[in-house]
Protein backbone atom coordinates (compact mmCIF):
# COMPACT_ATOMS: atom_id res chain seq x y z
CA UNK A 1 0.00 0.00 0.00
CA UNK A 2 1.54 3.46 -0.90
CA UNK A 3 2.03 5.88 1.85
CA UNK A 4 -0.13 7.98 3.04
CA UNK A 5 0.68 11.49 3.77
CA UNK A 6 -2.01 13.71 6.42
CA UNK A 7 -2.24 16.91 6.87
CA UNK A 8 -4.46 17.95 9.37
CA UNK A 9 -5.49 21.41 10.81
CA UNK A 10 -7.75 21.42 13.81
CA UNK A 11 -10.24 24.37 14.48
CA UNK A 12 -11.78 25.76 17.17
CA UNK A 13 -14.41 23.80 18.79
CA UNK A 14 -18.18 23.37 16.71
CA UNK A 15 -20.98 25.70 17.02
CA UNK A 16 -23.88 24.52 18.74
CA UNK A 17 -26.73 22.87 16.20
CA UNK A 18 -29.61 24.74 16.50
CA UNK A 19 -32.96 23.28 18.46
CA UNK A 20 -34.34 20.59 16.57
CA UNK A 21 -38.49 20.50 15.72
CA UNK A 22 -40.67 18.37 17.38
CA UNK A 23 -40.66 14.72 16.16
CA UNK A 24 -43.50 14.02 13.56
CA UNK A 25 -45.07 10.85 13.41
CA UNK A 26 -42.30 9.63 10.55
CA UNK A 27 -39.19 10.25 12.98
CA UNK A 28 -40.90 8.56 15.88
CA UNK A 29 -41.37 5.34 13.59
CA UNK A 30 -37.85 6.20 12.18
CA UNK A 31 -36.85 5.85 16.09
CA UNK A 32 -37.91 2.54 16.12
CA UNK A 33 -36.07 1.57 12.55
CA UNK A 34 -39.50 1.82 11.04
CA UNK A 35 -39.62 3.64 7.83
CA UNK A 36 -41.65 3.36 4.80
CA UNK A 37 -39.94 4.81 1.74
CA UNK A 38 -42.63 3.99 -0.92
CA UNK A 39 -40.48 2.40 -3.33
CA UNK A 40 -41.17 1.74 -6.70
CA UNK A 41 -38.35 -1.11 -6.23
CA UNK A 42 -36.42 -2.65 -4.41
CA UNK A 43 -32.84 -4.50 -4.06
CA UNK A 44 -29.50 -5.11 -2.87
CA UNK A 45 -26.45 -3.39 -2.55
CA UNK A 46 -23.63 -4.39 -0.99
CA UNK A 47 -25.87 -7.33 0.64
CA UNK A 48 -28.02 -3.93 2.40
CA UNK A 49 -32.15 -3.05 1.74
CA UNK A 50 -31.74 -0.64 -0.87
CA UNK A 51 -35.58 1.12 -1.98
CA UNK A 52 -35.69 3.34 -5.12
CA UNK A 53 -37.93 6.12 -5.16
CA UNK A 54 -38.94 8.91 -7.13
CA UNK A 55 -38.93 12.81 -5.68
CA UNK A 56 -39.17 15.82 -7.82
CA UNK A 57 -39.47 14.06 -10.89
CA UNK A 58 -35.67 12.72 -9.77
CA UNK A 59 -34.99 9.27 -9.42
CA UNK A 60 -33.37 8.17 -6.28
CA UNK A 61 -32.51 5.04 -3.51
CA UNK A 62 -31.82 4.73 -0.14
CA UNK A 63 -29.42 1.71 1.50
CA UNK A 64 -30.77 1.04 4.98
CA UNK A 65 -28.57 -0.07 7.75
CA UNK A 66 -29.69 -3.34 9.60
CA UNK A 67 -28.91 -1.45 12.51
CA UNK A 68 -29.53 1.85 12.16
CA UNK A 69 -27.91 4.41 14.91
CA UNK A 70 -29.71 6.44 17.04
CA UNK A 71 -30.19 9.49 15.44
CA UNK A 72 -30.63 7.99 12.36
CA UNK A 73 -27.24 9.29 11.07
CA UNK A 74 -27.10 9.45 6.68
CA UNK A 75 -24.20 9.96 3.82
CA UNK A 76 -25.25 11.67 0.50
CA UNK A 77 -23.18 10.53 -2.07
CA UNK A 78 -24.04 13.50 -4.46
CA UNK A 79 -22.16 11.63 -7.85
CA UNK A 80 -20.81 8.54 -8.72
CA UNK A 81 -22.32 6.60 -5.65
CA UNK A 82 -21.26 2.90 -6.55
CA UNK A 83 -18.05 3.93 -8.36
CA UNK A 84 -15.47 3.03 -5.74
CA UNK A 85 -17.94 2.83 -3.27
CA UNK A 86 -15.24 -0.06 -1.46
CA UNK A 87 -13.02 2.47 -0.90
CA UNK A 88 -14.94 5.58 -0.34
CA UNK A 89 -16.08 4.32 3.04
CA UNK A 90 -19.72 4.53 2.95
CA UNK A 91 -19.68 0.28 3.62
CA UNK A 92 -18.07 0.35 7.01
CA UNK A 93 -20.68 3.45 7.70
CA UNK A 94 -23.89 1.31 6.97
CA UNK A 95 -22.40 -1.48 8.77
CA UNK A 96 -22.44 0.93 11.80
CA UNK A 97 -25.31 2.00 11.18
CA UNK A 98 -25.79 5.01 8.46
CA UNK A 99 -28.01 5.04 5.63
CA UNK A 100 -26.59 5.70 2.30
CA UNK A 101 -28.55 7.74 -0.39
CA UNK A 102 -27.75 9.51 -3.34
CA UNK A 103 -30.72 11.16 -5.96
CA UNK A 104 -29.72 11.59 -9.87
CA UNK A 105 -29.46 14.39 -11.03
CA UNK A 106 -27.33 13.96 -14.21
CA UNK A 107 -24.70 15.37 -15.17
CA UNK A 108 -25.57 19.07 -14.38
CA UNK A 109 -22.25 20.21 -12.51
CA UNK A 110 -24.63 21.37 -9.29
CA UNK A 111 -25.86 23.73 -11.12
CA UNK A 112 -28.95 26.13 -9.63
CA UNK A 113 -31.52 23.91 -11.22
CA UNK A 114 -29.52 20.47 -9.51
CA UNK A 115 -29.48 22.44 -6.42
CA UNK A 116 -33.62 23.21 -6.21
CA UNK A 117 -34.09 19.31 -6.60
CA UNK A 118 -31.48 18.12 -3.90
CA UNK A 119 -33.38 20.61 -1.47
CA UNK A 120 -36.53 19.04 -2.04
CA UNK A 121 -34.86 15.29 -1.98
CA UNK A 122 -33.56 16.78 1.62
CA UNK A 123 -36.62 17.66 2.40
CA UNK A 124 -37.82 14.10 2.04
CA UNK A 125 -35.16 12.19 3.61
CA UNK A 126 -35.60 14.38 6.72
CA UNK A 127 -39.40 14.35 6.72
CA UNK A 128 -38.98 10.77 6.54
CA UNK A 129 -36.95 10.35 10.07
CA UNK A 130 -33.21 10.80 9.08
CA UNK A 131 -31.45 13.34 11.03
CA UNK A 132 -31.15 16.84 10.03
CA UNK A 133 -27.57 16.96 9.12
CA UNK A 134 -26.15 14.92 6.72
CA UNK A 135 -22.40 13.97 6.00
CA UNK A 136 -21.63 14.46 1.80
CA UNK A 137 -19.83 13.02 -0.71
CA UNK A 138 -18.35 14.62 -3.31
CA UNK A 139 -16.54 12.60 -5.93
CA UNK A 140 -14.89 14.31 -8.48
CA UNK A 141 -17.25 16.46 -10.23
CA UNK A 142 -19.35 15.90 -7.52
CA UNK A 143 -17.21 18.00 -5.46
CA UNK A 144 -19.36 21.08 -6.99
CA UNK A 145 -22.45 19.35 -6.25
CA UNK A 146 -21.80 19.01 -2.61
CA UNK A 147 -19.53 22.35 -1.99
CA UNK A 148 -22.82 23.97 -3.30
CA UNK A 149 -25.17 22.58 -1.31
CA UNK A 150 -23.32 22.99 2.19
CA UNK A 151 -22.43 26.54 1.08
CA UNK A 152 -26.01 27.24 0.77
CA UNK A 153 -27.43 25.12 3.78
CA UNK A 154 -24.62 25.04 6.09
CA UNK A 155 -26.66 23.98 9.23
CA UNK A 156 -27.58 21.30 7.53
CA UNK A 157 -24.48 19.41 7.34
CA UNK A 158 -21.93 17.59 9.49
CA UNK A 159 -19.28 17.28 7.32
CA UNK A 160 -17.97 17.62 2.95
CA UNK A 161 -15.56 14.39 2.13
CA UNK A 162 -13.92 15.20 -1.25
CA UNK A 163 -12.38 12.89 -3.32
CA UNK A 164 -10.63 14.30 -5.94
CA UNK A 165 -12.95 16.99 -6.00
CA UNK A 166 -14.39 19.61 -8.35
CA UNK A 167 -13.79 23.23 -6.46
CA UNK A 168 -13.54 25.48 -9.09
CA UNK A 169 -15.01 24.79 -12.63
CA UNK A 170 -12.65 26.94 -14.37
CA UNK A 171 -9.82 23.67 -13.44
CA UNK A 172 -12.42 21.27 -14.48
CA UNK A 173 -13.67 21.41 -17.13
CA UNK A 174 -13.25 24.53 -17.90
CA UNK A 175 -9.20 23.51 -18.39
CA UNK A 176 -8.16 27.14 -17.35
CA UNK A 177 -5.12 25.96 -15.87
CA UNK A 178 -2.53 23.15 -15.79
CA UNK A 179 -5.72 20.60 -16.18
CA UNK A 180 -6.19 18.15 -18.94
CA UNK A 181 -9.98 20.24 -18.76
CA UNK A 182 -13.39 18.50 -21.24
CA UNK A 183 -14.26 20.92 -23.81
CA UNK A 184 -17.77 19.29 -24.12
CA UNK A 185 -18.36 19.15 -20.09
CA UNK A 186 -17.16 22.53 -20.66
CA UNK A 187 -20.07 23.78 -23.04
CA UNK A 188 -22.64 21.47 -20.97
CA UNK A 189 -21.90 23.46 -17.80
CA UNK A 190 -21.94 27.05 -19.50
CA UNK A 191 -25.70 25.90 -20.56
CA UNK A 192 -26.74 24.35 -17.26
CA UNK A 193 -25.91 27.61 -15.10
CA UNK A 194 -27.35 29.65 -17.87
CA UNK A 195 -24.10 31.91 -18.77
CA UNK A 196 -24.50 33.81 -22.01
CA UNK A 197 -20.68 33.24 -22.90
CA UNK A 198 -17.04 31.97 -20.91
CA UNK A 199 -16.53 35.51 -19.81
CA UNK A 200 -19.55 35.22 -17.58
CA UNK A 201 -18.85 31.67 -16.65
CA UNK A 202 -14.92 32.69 -15.77
CA UNK A 203 -15.78 35.85 -13.35
CA UNK A 204 -18.21 33.62 -11.56
CA UNK A 205 -17.77 34.04 -7.99
CA UNK A 206 -19.77 30.69 -6.87
CA UNK A 207 -17.40 28.04 -6.92
CA UNK A 208 -16.48 25.79 -3.98
CA UNK A 209 -13.03 27.79 -3.69
CA UNK A 210 -15.32 31.25 -3.54
CA UNK A 211 -17.64 30.26 -0.88
CA UNK A 212 -15.98 28.32 2.23
CA UNK A 213 -16.95 31.41 4.68
CA UNK A 214 -20.40 30.04 5.43
CA UNK A 215 -18.95 26.62 6.01
CA UNK A 216 -16.28 27.80 8.49
CA UNK A 217 -18.66 29.52 10.20
CA UNK A 218 -20.94 26.46 10.61
CA UNK A 219 -17.30 25.01 11.67
CA UNK A 220 -17.78 22.07 8.99
CA UNK A 221 -14.75 20.08 8.70
CA UNK A 222 -13.90 19.07 5.32
CA UNK A 223 -11.75 15.87 3.92
CA UNK A 224 -10.49 15.49 1.00
CA UNK A 225 -8.30 12.63 -0.42
CA UNK A 226 -6.49 12.92 -3.37
CA UNK A 227 -3.81 11.60 -5.88
CA UNK A 228 -1.05 14.13 -6.03
CA UNK A 229 -0.41 13.58 -9.88
CA UNK A 230 -4.03 14.48 -11.14
CA UNK A 231 -4.11 15.78 -14.15
CA UNK A 232 -7.57 15.78 -14.71
CA UNK A 233 -8.47 17.87 -11.50
CA UNK A 234 -5.07 19.04 -10.21
CA UNK A 235 -4.57 18.76 -6.45
CA UNK A 236 -2.96 22.73 -6.73
CA UNK A 237 -6.14 24.14 -8.51
CA UNK A 238 -8.73 22.56 -6.53
CA UNK A 239 -7.44 20.78 -3.09
CA UNK A 240 -4.65 23.05 -2.32
CA UNK A 241 -6.08 25.91 -2.66
CA UNK A 242 -9.35 24.68 -0.34
CA UNK A 243 -7.31 23.84 2.27
CA UNK A 244 -4.93 27.14 2.67
CA UNK A 245 -8.52 29.07 2.25
CA UNK A 246 -9.82 26.92 4.93
CA UNK A 247 -6.97 27.28 7.28
CA UNK A 248 -6.90 30.96 6.73
CA UNK A 249 -10.75 31.18 7.71
CA UNK A 250 -10.31 28.68 10.78
CA UNK A 251 -11.45 25.61 9.44
CA UNK A 252 -10.68 22.41 10.12
CA UNK A 253 -9.35 19.98 6.90
CA UNK A 254 -7.84 16.84 6.50
CA UNK A 255 -6.11 15.58 3.56
CA UNK A 256 -4.99 11.88 2.64
CA UNK A 257 -2.37 12.26 -0.09
CA UNK A 258 -1.64 9.28 -2.48
CA UNK A 259 1.58 10.00 -3.45
CA UNK A 260 2.16 8.96 -7.67
CA UNK A 261 -2.06 8.45 -8.68
CA UNK A 262 -3.58 10.32 -10.21
CA UNK A 263 -7.50 10.83 -10.68
CA UNK A 264 -8.11 7.83 -10.56
CA UNK A 265 -8.83 5.04 -8.19
CA UNK A 266 -10.92 7.55 -5.92
CA UNK A 267 -10.77 6.55 -2.36
CA UNK A 268 -8.19 4.49 -0.35
CA UNK A 269 -6.96 1.08 -0.18
CA UNK A 270 -7.90 0.89 3.13
CA UNK A 271 -11.20 3.67 3.37
CA UNK A 272 -11.51 3.15 7.49
CA UNK A 273 -9.68 6.52 8.15
CA UNK A 274 -12.37 8.30 6.21
CA UNK A 275 -14.86 6.17 8.26
CA UNK A 276 -14.09 7.33 11.13
CA UNK A 277 -13.61 10.71 10.68
CA UNK A 278 -17.68 11.00 9.28
CA UNK A 279 -18.50 8.97 12.65
CA UNK A 280 -16.46 10.80 14.59
CA UNK A 281 -17.54 14.47 12.99
CA UNK A 282 -21.34 12.91 13.41
CA UNK A 283 -20.89 12.12 17.19
CA UNK A 284 -19.38 15.31 18.05
CA UNK A 285 -22.43 16.87 16.50
CA UNK A 286 -25.41 14.51 18.26
CA UNK A 287 -23.69 15.39 21.43
CA UNK A 288 -24.02 19.25 20.79
CA UNK A 289 -27.45 18.53 19.90
CA UNK A 290 -28.05 16.78 23.49
CA UNK A 291 -26.50 19.75 24.97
Amino acid sequence: MKTMFVSLLIAVGFLAVPPVSAQTPNQDEAKRGIIDWQPTKTDTWKRFTRHHFTVDGKQCWVAVPSNPRSGNPWVWCMEFPTAFDDRTGVVPLVENGFYYAYMNVGNTFGSPAAQEHFDRFYEHMTAKGLSPRVSLIGVSRGGLYAYRFASRNPARVVCIYGDAPVCDFKSWPGGKGKGKGSSGDWQSLLKHYGFKDEAEALAYPGNPVDTLAPLAAANIPLIHVVGDTDDVVPVEENTAVIEQRYKALGGTITVFHKPGVGHHPHGLDDPAPVAELIQTYTTRRDTEKRQ
